[in-house]
């Protein structure tokens, strides 16, 4: 028993000296300095000096499975033609002989590693190029039409004394791939041929526009007209509609004007959104009605003159008022108009289904909104306003009559993909997440059910191609390696009927893909975050048929930068696994220990965490050569790659369902790493991550000590009802005679002001009509009802980005989490690394 006892106190003794011991090597190790030096090197303005392509952007032609693109490294930019089928890659161009042309011709000095910037036209059946360059060389502006100044009431004359209007010199040239010779076509400036306000029909035989919220139109030869002057008083327009009225009308938004703006552009042809048939015959319109929404306001106090209003419709959720949304076919020959069958009362959303534009007309100048189908059938979808209802639609396009095809009905809420027609609309694709995981069926035309395609624990994520006489699907998904990060996407062909699955761009990689209209060939730039960026050409059978590009990061190597660090913790239930990302100072000490800092978003639709090398560093690499570890990582009810349980795991739970994760993985990394300080742990983020880092302060105050919190929506009860309402969820209620009303209670920010001990900063623009800043105010107004020091910054004239004051705000942050973990508080009123490198004049 002596024994038991003196063992028990030897261990008890040991125990205690080790943690003093641990305990007091803690105490002796430093904290780092901020070293802003090293934070300014890595500012946007001077990565782009850096680091220049990172992935190959196939252009694709319409002849042959070829494609160019443009890549640019330290030696400047080179562009290249890629025929796959003939397994070539050929400049197109030589750079020293377009320089020598250029120089020759515009008279303006250029070499072969400084080009101008160039905008291709394939022409000539593929075999030569059109551009266009602006001389510095100024001449006289050519006006389109040479107007007259009246004088008296007899006489008129020339504007003769006034000085002519001069102008940059243009160059239209030609050049003949692998020609000897570049040839001017002309001096012509582009001609914005295509105006904003102008929904071209596909045979270019009539243009519609709104106008006073009606429906207008013209003819191609009046539309021509427009194009060379607005103002000409010869151009014959009609007027369609004469119901249209403000906030129920047929286009003519005025989202984002002012009440300047507005009574300035108000009889202005403005833009109608909307859907052509491939004939051109039929125009499919949504008509909302938006008078029932309340309104909501910003006010521009920087504008020009006075401060400026800004008037919108916002829905807030469970408002009983909603959107009432029709379907609307204009027939262009008749001028009829025929309504689709559908019940305008329900509260729901409509969304047709448009024609994918094919890869090798991405480029071209007019690309109208096409109908899915070819066959006078109208394919869209319409969901409940509580998101838990989906049904996939098809209307007769000339009679309007509907036919439900496909019901999706679910707890949570529900999420589509673009419903996808092929064997002569024979067949559909639809994808579902009905079993937990994202997935394509196979339904026939009826919707009838025939297949499911793809089927396991894995994330199908978008449709790619298909080849129809084959019969194979091409599609991205993650997850399907369970070796790897889940995260990852990767390109898989499956048979139709389910079989002989298999990824055709392999690797331990996250991965991004352009693949040609024929299905044949595909682009693959593919890299991690801790890995340089490398692009390949592969078959549709997952040979690799060329490497194309592998990025050049040796002047950013050469300024000391350090690849990330990727992680994998558990979510605090213990089993979930959750994937981030650590930055760590470049001059990283492991003496030393470093505060840790959370860049943070909750989602649900999509994590601030990398998955493949981005030079987007302002929120992580570059904070962190202030002197923290910077560390990003998902959340349960994060993001939607993964399972349907994991995507929805905050559903009536917004405030608080990612915090616990955020929590607990600090603690895990603090234990793996000695030089985290777990006494100094800081959060910020911006919208979501805004209202996330506000809550983490006050849900655990005791673990999270400072915190900078930017356009959050702290207060969803003001926010926009999509958002809050689907990832939130509303209550739709019916009463005994069948009235529907919408019940909506969420946790709020503010409810918790008296929680607060550590140092806040709030930050909003004051014209932000996304999160308005509403928002942020009344958690600043709860904080000052509880009591508590606080900072708050208004950015003057900001949207919910915040522009040229960006820059600003990274130092304004980098100061905050400065003095409150490294003790170190900027003094000096003058930001020094934003003024260092500018030139005085």
């Amino acid at each position: 028993m002596r024994k038991t006892i003196l063992l028990l106190l030897l261990i008890i003794s040991s125990t205690f000296v080790f943690a003093q011991r641990y305990a007091n090597e803690q105490l002796t190790k430093e904290t780092p300095l901020p070293n802003y030096r090293l934070a300014a090197k890595y500012s946007p303005e001077n990565l782009a000096k850096l680091v220049h392509s990172t992935t190959v952007k196939p252009h694709w032609l319409k002849k042959r499975n070829r494609f160019w693109y443009q890549y640019k490294t330290t030696e400047g930019s080179n562009y290249y033609l890629v025929d796959a089928d003939k397994k070539t890659k050929i400049a197109l161009f030589d750079n020293e002989k377009m320089a020598k042309w250029l120089t020759e011709i515009t008279k303006d000095p250029y070499d072969a590693q400084h080009l101008p910037k160039f905008k291709f036209e394939f022409v000539k059946n593929e075999t030569a190029i059109r551009f266009r360059v602006t001389a510095t060389e100024e001449v006289k502006a050519i006006e389109k039409n040479e107007k007259e100044v009246k004088i008296d009431s007899t006489e008129t004359a020339k504007k003769a004394t006034e000085k002519p209007k001069m102008e940059k010199k243009v160059y239209h040239f030609e050049y003949k791939l692998g020609g000897n010779k570049l040839i001017v076509i002309d001096n012509k400036k582009e001609e914005k041929d295509i105006k904003k306000w102008a929904n071209i029909a596909p045979d270019s035989s009539i243009v519609l526009y709104s106008k006073n919220y009606n429906l207008y139109w013209m003819n191609k030869e009046n539309f021509l007209k427009a194009v060379k002057d607005e103002k000409d008083t010869t151009i014959v327009e009609h007027q369609w509609t004469k119901d249209g009225v403000e906030n129920f009308g047929y286009g003519g938004e005025s989202r984002g004007e002012n009440n300047e703006t507005k009574e300035e552009k108000k009889d202005d042809r403005k833009e109608i959104w909307g859907t052509w048939s491939r004939d051109s015959k039929k125009f499919v319109f949504q008509k909302r009605d938006l008078r029932d929404i309340k309104d909501l306001w910003v006010i521009n106090s920087v504008s020009k003159k006075r401060p400026t209003l800004e008037t919108y419709k916002y829905h807030m959720p469970g408002e009983q008022e909603y959107f009432k949304n029709e379907l609307l076919i204009f027939d262009i020959p008749s001028k009829g108009v025929v309504k689709v069958k559908l019940d305008t009362i329900k509260q729901q959303s409509i969304s047709v289904y448009r024609a994918p534009i094919k890869k090798a007309n991405q480029d071209d100048k007019f690309k109208p909104s096409l109908l899915l189908s070819k066959k006078n059938k109208i394919y869209f979808n319409t969901i409940s306003r509580d998101r838990k209802k989906l049904d996939i639609c098809v209307a007769d396009i000339n009679t309007g009559e509907v036919t439900v095809l496909i019901k999706e009905r679910f707890n949570t809420y529900i999420e589509s993909k673009d419903l996808v027609l092929f064997n002569n609309e024979q067949e559909m694709l639809h994808w579902s997440e009905r079993d937990g995981w994202a997935h394509f069926y196979l339904y026939d035309t009826k919707g009838n059910l025939k297949k499911q395609i793809t089927q396991g624990s894995y994330h199908v994520d978008d449709f790619i191609n298909i080849d129809e006489k084959e019969r194979v699907l091409y599609f991205t998904a993650n997850g399907v390696n369970k070796s790897q990060d889940s995260y990852y996407a990767h390109l898989y062909r499956i048979n139709l009927n389910g079989t002989n699955l298999r990824s055709i761009n392999s690797g331990d990689y996250n991965t991004s893909i352009s693949m040609s209209d024929s299905n044949k060939y595909f682009v693959s730039n593919y890299s991690r975050v801790n890995t340089i960026p490398k692009s390949e050409l592969r078959d549709n059978n997952g040979n690799v048929i060329m490497q194309l590009e592998t990025a050049d990061l040796s002047q950013l190597f050469a300024t000391g930068y350090k690849f990330p660090e990727p992680f994998k913790m558990k979510a605090d239930d213990g089993i979930t696994d959750i994937y981030g990302v650590m930055y760590k100072p470049y001059d990283f000490d492991s003496t030393k220990v470093y505060p840790l800092i959370e860049y943070v978003y909750p989602g649900p639709q999509t994590e601030a965490v990398a998955k493949s090398f981005s030079i987007r560093m302002n929120r992580t690499d570059r904070l962190a050569q202030v002197g923290f570890v910077v560390v990003t990582l998902g959340n349960r009810g994060g993001h939607p790659d993964r399972s349907k349980w994991y995507h929805n795991y905050g559903y009536g739970n917004l405030r608080d369902y990612g915090l616990a994760d955020k929590k607990y993985v600090a603690e895990q990394l603090a234990d793996k790493f000695p030089f985290i300080d777990i006494d100094k742990v800081g959060i910020f983020g911006h919208s979501g991550g805004g209202f996330m880092s506000t809550a983490a302060m006050l849900v655990y105050p005791y673990f999270f000590k400072v915190a900078v919190s930017s356009s959050g929506n702290h207060d969803n009860t003001i926010y926009n009802s999509w958002w809050s309402e689907t990832h939130h969820g509303v209550k739709e209620e019916i009463d005994e005679e069948g009235k529907i009303s919408y019940k909506y209670k969420i946790d709020v920010n503010q409810e918790l002001a008296n929680n607060l001990k550590g140092h806040l900063m709030l930050v909003t623009g004051d014209i932000d009509n996304n999160v308005h800043p509403g928002s942020t105010i009344r958690m600043a107004d709860a904080l000052i009802k509880a009591n508590k020091r606080f900072d708050f910054m208004l950015m003057p004239g900001q949207r919910h980005g915040y522009g040229k004051m960006t820059e600003y705000f990274f130092w304004l942050k980098a100061d905050y989490f400065s003095k409150y973990f490294l003790g170190v508080e900027p003094v000096n009123i003058d930001m020094l690394e934003m003024n260092r490198n500018k030139p005085k004049g």
